[in-house]
């Protein structure tokens, strides 16, 4: 992916396994960087998705991980923003989960706060707040948090959002902001780029699905730029504020518009593309983009994809423009200082906008027309400060502190295999001489055609290489302190056993205990929660149970003698009366058959409440859980009876 001659290996082991959508964030109050959550789709199609927190300090070049009692659940798409108030705070707004086998998919609407200064998390519950989503983008301005956008998959469509929230970290408060019908705002959309600027917050691009009836849905590239003016009033706008959008439950004192950015013709634009977003620099008033993939969805079996690794910025001072950031090539006279790179502003030569921008083009089902060989192969000057870039990838974690941007992990394709990412990139953005690896991936990437790369996978040779690393990283890294994985969904054969079988009783106290372990070299500290291993089995039998319940080839006596989450004991029976009443007569046996009427009743009742008490356990962990995600009593309901989502649906492109 690099020159060794730039890989640093300091890094310690404690780093983020490979992952794309999580969130790195500089923090407000040091100089270090957050990394919170992410997913991990292995390649034999197992959801792995994450809660835990990470701090990186590029000064000791160290990893530590944090875990407490009290957490978000394992999330991706979620959003995050920052504020200096109080010591540092970190403030994380919904995201989405599935289970291993993508059989159970919600999305979260819950809102924590993580104190930078002790570790720990706390849950804000407010009635009044933004439904539940992932893709979305939070930004701060002043001491408001401000949400745009996102999408909700409740497993029939895609519906994406275009609403615009604020929270006022003063008073603990969520506004909604109610526009007018004639007033211009950015269309629905996720995955786009949200900076915060003095005048306000700078949106740019994203991606959403068109649905016309009778055709099947297209994904749409968005390229368009957008600032959201927020301004405080004053007596000589009053007037005007009128005008202006305003809560739809209390004022706010806010001038708040949408303006679009018009852009010349002439002027310079990266490539269209998705699966990228941008982190500001705010030394040089920039918002800075790396990667992302342009796909075109010709027909419904060809999906032809272009994959970048380019650096662009966009500069929002003014009436904002794009600018290209390119390696310079250091100067090869003699007795000559190599000149730091300049910020190039979309006037480059055809040649050196080539080296950069060394997309990798694959066609699902077709041999690759562009391989990685372009990047490390053939007669090139081995100091060629290209040979650093990292590979093009999409959905990286990206984050710039002073004068540094920060790049981890992300999704590669080579054409139909998917690989999800682990190395860590560094560039000093004022010099842009070279890329640093921080930290090489593990992920073996093997050189050929997609021809080869399917036989390898018929044979077995690279999967088993991947099931290997995944082994030892479950060995070394994903013990009892790493982030939460969730358990597999059982299999058909073993659906009719689990729905009979005798769950764990109501009797679940389990005592949390936090303890500090430092490594042998003291370069990284572990905080890590011990749970009693029933409260560990009942969260893995109440995951695969939501599972089973999305199972629709179960057959109608499974689904009317399980009780569902969200349901009484009175609405199971009433549901149900007929399956218990046929179950009573085979109880009472040919010796009572003139039992009739309200003693049938009662037998078949008392048979619907023993199975709701064995199933009681699981049902209340099953809604803890979807409470935790931020779903209301109606919503549970909804859920637990939903169809699942389609195995990869709106993941990547999101």
């Amino acid at each position: 992916m690099g020159s060794s001659a730039f890989c640093h290996r300091g890094i310690s082991p404690r780093a983020p396994s490979r992952r794309a959508n999580a969130t790195l964030t500089a923090c407000p109050t040091g100089n270090h960087l957050w990394f919170i959550g992410g997913e991990f789709f292995s390649e034999d199609g197992k959801a792995y998705f994450y809660n835990d927190v990470f701090r990186y300090s590029p000064e000791k070049d160290e990893w530590r991980k944090f875990v407490s009692p009290t957490c978000p659940g394992p999330r991706s798409a979620h959003a995050v923003a920052t504020t200096a108030a109080g010591g540092g705070k970190l403030f994380l707004f919904g995201g989405e989960f599935s289970s291993q086998n993508q059989t159970t998919f919600y999305h979260y609407r819950d809102f924590w706060c993580f104190d930078i200064a002790t570790h720990s998390w706390d849950r804000i519950d407010i009635r009044v707040r933004p439904t539940a989503r992932s893709g979305h983008r939070m930004a701060v301005w002043k001491h408001y948090i401000v949400l745009f956008g996102g999408f909700h998959d409740p497993g029939i469509t895609t519906r994406y959002l275009n609403d615009l929230w604020l929270f006022d970290t003063q008073e603990y408060k969520w506004h909604l902001v109610d526009f007018r019908p004639n007033q211009s705002r950015p269309c629905p959309r996720s995955g786009f780029s949200f900076l915060s600027t003095s005048e306000g917050v700078i949106l740019h691009g994203g991606y959403c699905k068109e649905y016309v009836k009778g055709k099947r849905p297209i994904g749409i590239m968005l390229e368009d730029t957008w600032l959201l003016q927020l301004s405080l009033p004053d007596a000589s706008s009053s007037a005007s504020n009128s005008a202006e959008p305003s809560s739809s439950k209390k004022k706010l004192d806010l001038v708040i518009k949408w303006e679009r950015r018009k852009r010349p013709s002439t002027a310079y634009i990266p490539a269209l593309r998705s699966g990228c977003t941008m982190t500001a620099w705010q030394v040089k008033e920039m918002g800075v983009m790396f990667g992302g993939v342009t796909d075109e969805d010709t027909n419904e079996e060809t999906l032809e994809s272009l994959f970048w690794n380019d650096l662009n910025a966009y500069q929002w001072s003014g009436k904002g423009r794009w600018v290209s950031l390119t390696l310079r090539k250091p100067k090869r006279k003699p007795g000559k200082q190599k000149t730091p790179a300049m910020i190039q502003h979309g006037n480059e030569s055809d040649d050196e906008l080539e080296d950069l921008k060394t997309p990798i083009k694959a066609t699902p089902r077709a041999p690759s027309t562009v391989t990685t060989k372009r990047l490390i192969g053939g007669n090139v000057d081995p100091d060629d400060p290209m040979l650093t870039t990292p590979l093009p990838r999409y959905n990286a974690m990206l984050a710039v502190l002073k004068n540094s941007l920060y790049i981890y992990g992300g999704i590669f394709e080579r054409g139909s295999r998917e690989y999800t990412l682990d190395d860590f990139y560094t560039i000093q953005l004022d010099k842009m001489d070279r890329f640093v690896c921080l930290k090489e991936s593990g992920v073996i990437i093997e050189e050929g055609d997609d021809e080869s790369d399917d036989e390898e996978t018929e044979n077995g040779d690279e999967d088993d290489e991947d099931e290997d690393e995944d082994e030892g990283e479950d060995e070394d890294d994903y013990s009892d302190d790493e982030g939460t994985v969730v358990g597999s969904v059982a299999t058909k054969d073993e659906l009719d056993e689990f729905l009979f079988k005798p769950v764990l009783g109501d009797d679940l106290e389990s005592a949390t205990v936090i303890e500090e372990i430092e490594s042998e070299d003291e370069s990284n500290t572990t905080i890590t929660m011990a749970s009693t291993e029933k409260v560990v089995d009942l969260r893995s039998q109440a995951t695969t149970f939501m599972g089973v319940l999305k199972d629709t080839s179960r057959s109608s006596e499974d689904m009317l003698s399980t009780p569902l989450p969200g349901e009484t004991l009175a609405m199971f029976y009433s549901r149900s009366r007929d399956y218990w009443s046929q179950k009573a007569l085979l109880s009472i046996g040919s010796g009572l058959s003139d039992v009739r009427g309200k003693q049938l009743r009662t037998v078949g009742f008392n048979l619907a409440e023993e199975r709701y008490q064995e199933y009681k356990p699981i049902l209340n962990e099953v809604e803890r859980m979807l409470a935790e995600a931020g779903l209301d009593d109606e919503e549970i309901r909804r859920s637990a009876v939903g169809g699942g989502v389609d195995k990869g649906k709106n993941r990547n492109r999101r």
